[in-house]
């Protein structure tokens, strides 16, 4: 007898609790299951202090994170699928440029 996976509609699930070592994000669900990707995925919270990485806000009802001291978002949706920052090197130092100059 052969099965075949359940689809599970990614855009349902919601974050309940955030961690952010040096070097790993994690993040705890709300179906039970805990994500933990490396931190290197997303150079701003790289970059970013120990207190800024704490300073963290569910937005959409847990469908995300936000990080406003580093003007960082990232979706449950995209950790579920593995997607890193999509954010380019140029940008990136721009940003880097903006925090050296406060």
């Amino acid at each position: 007898m052969s099965t075949s996976p359940t689809q599970v509609d990614a855009s349902s699930v919601r974050a309940r609790r955030v961690s952010v070592t040096d070097d790993t994000l994690v993040v705890e669900l709300a179906d039970g299951r805990t994500l933990s990707v490396p931190v290197a995925w997303y150079p701003r919270l790289s970059h970013g202090t120990v207190e800024q990485r704490g300073r963290w806000r569910l937005i959409g009802d847990g469908e995300g994170i936000h990080w406003s001291d580093l003007d960082e978002d990232i979706s449950v949706e995209g950790l579920l699928a593995g997607r890193r920052s999509g954010e380019t090197p140029a940008s990136l130092q721009r940003w880097l440029n903006a925090r050296k100059s406060r």
